[in-house]
C-alpha cells in the first residue's frame, strides 16, 4: 500500500491538509510500553505551523488524541491508531488553482494519474500528511530510547547558499537545535539563514536547505542484505518526504571525491568494544549498523507554492499567470527536522524488530 510504511513496525497514515483531520495507525508496537498523549505531542509541536515568521501561518495546534491500541496508559500490542484534527482551513485560498496546476507542485501528476484530486492544499502531497508520520516516530522513538538508549537528533546545516560551520555528531542534541526558530545550532549561522528566509517570504519567494541527523547508540546488525539495506532504508524514508531532492549517507558525494586509503574507517579498540577511527562510513557497513552514529543528510527544495506571479499554462494548454494565494511556508527545513527524526526512528525501530526475530 503506498501510505504504508515498514514490515514490523508499520504505519499508515491517512488524511489530506483541508479534510476534517489527518493521523496515522500504528501496527506491531510492542505491548507494554507506557504511553500516552503526552509522549508524543512534543514533537507534533515541533513540526506544527504558525511558529514564527519562518513558517506558514496557518493557526493549527496538532493535538494529538490516541484512539485505540493503548490501555491504561500501556500498549496493547494491538494497532495504535492516532487522530489530529484539521482546524484552520481555508479551501476557497485555493480557487484559482482549480484550472491551473502549480509549477513544480504534485497538481499536475496527481490529475494525471488519478483523474481527479483534492480541491485544496494539494491533498496527499501536502506537508500535513506529515503528521501521522511525526506521532508514529515518536512512538518509534520512544522505543528505541527506552529499549536500546537509542538517541536520534536533526538540525539544519544550510539554508540556500548559506551554510553553518560543522556541527559536531557526537555532541549535538535537541536543546541547542531548538534554541533559534530556524533549529539550527551554529547562532550566528542561524541569525543569517533566518534573515534569508524573512527576505524570501517578503519577496513571495522560498528557499530550500538541508537537514543533517545523527542517531547514536544504534545497535550494531541492523540492517539486512542486498534490497533492505540500512541505508537503503533510510534514504527511502528521507526521500518520501515532501519536498525532498537529495539523501547522501556518511561521507555522501564528498567520499566520491577521495582515496580509499583516506576514506577507509580503521578499526580501533574503545569503550570496551571494535569500534572505528573515523565514521566516513556512516556507521553503515554492508548495509549493516556498526555501532557508530548513523549520520546523513537531506536536501529540501524550495516549496514550489509562492506568492510571486509566475508565467504557465492552465490544463488546457491556455497562457496563464499564477500567484498563488494561501499560507505557506517560505522555507521547509526548520519544520523538516522532527520529521526527519520521526522517519529515523520509524527505520530504526522496524528494523531493531526484524533483528530482535532472530535472537
Amino acid at each position: 500500500m503506498s501510505s504504508t510504511f515498514g514490515t514490523l513496525f508499520r504505519v499508515t497514515t491517512f488524511g489530506e491538509s483541508h479534510c476534517k483531520a489527518v493521523g496515522a495507525v500504528v501496527d506491531g508496537c510492542p505491548p507494554r510500553m507506557a504511553l500516552s498523549e503526552i509522549d508524543i505531542q512534543p514533537q507534533l509541536d515541533r513540526r506544527r505551523p504558525g511558529q514564527s515568521r519562518l513558517t506558514t501561518d496557518r493557526k493549527e495546534a496538532d493535538a494529538v488524541t490516541i484512539l485505540s491500541g493503548v490501555e491504561n496508559g500501556q500498549t496493547l500490542g494491538t494497532p495504535i491508531a492516532l487522530f489530529v484534527a484539521n482546524r484552520d482551513q481555508r479551501p476557497a485560498d485555493y480557487q484559482a488553482l482549480q484550472s491551473v496546476p502549480r509549477p513544480s507542485h504534485a497538481d499536475f501528476t496527481y490529475q494525471m494519474k488519478y483523474g481527479i484530486r483534492a480541491s485544496s492544499g494539494g491533498g496527499r502531497s501536502s506537508a500535513r500528511e506529515t503528521i501521522g508520520r511525526v506521532a508514529a516516530g515518536a512512538i518509534a522513538e520512544k522505543y528505541l530510547r527506552e529499549a536500546f538508549g537509542v538517541d536520534i537528533v536533526a538540525w539544519v546545516e544550510s539554508v540556500g547558499d548559506l551554510a553553518a560551520p560543522r556541527i559536531d555528531p557526537e555532541t549535538v542534541n535537541r536543546e541547542a537545535v531548538d534554541a533559534t526558530a530556524v533549529r539550527c545550532p551554529d547562532a550566528h549561522s542561524a541569525a543569517r539563514m533566518q534573515a534569508a528566509i524573512v527576505a524570501a517570504r517578503e519577496a513571495a519567494d522560498s528557499l530550500g536547505g538541508v537537514v543533517a541527523c545523527v542517531c547514536r547508540q544504534v545497535p550494531v546488525g541492523l540492517g539486512e542484505p542486498v534490497f533492505d539495506k540500512f541505508e537503503a532504508r533510510l534514504a527511502q524514508a528521507m526521500m518520501s518526504i515532501p519536498a525532498t531532492k537529495g539523501f547522501e549517507i556518511g561521507s555522501g558525494f564528498a567520499g566520491s571525491r577521495m582515496h580509499g586509503s583516506r576514506h577507509n574507517d580503521p578499526f580501533i579498540f574503545k569503550s570496551g568494544r571494535l569500534g572505528t577511527a573515523t565514521n566516513f562510513s556512516g556507521g553503515i557497513q554492508g548495509g549493516i549498523s556498526n555501532g557508530e552514529p548513523v549520520f546523513f543528510r537531506v536536501a529540501f527544495k524550495p516549496p514550489a507554492t509562492i506568492g510571486l506571479a509566475q508565467e504557465t499554462v492552465d490544463f488546457d494548454g491556455n497562457p496563464a499567470v499564477l500567484a498563488a494565494k494561501g499560507r505557506h511556508d517560505p522555507c521547509v527545513v526548520p519544520r523538516a527536522v522532527p520529521i526527519v527524526e520521526a522517519m529515523a526512528a520509524l527505520v530504526i525501530g522496524d528494523l531493531a524488530l526484524r533483528q530482535k526475530m532472530r535472537t
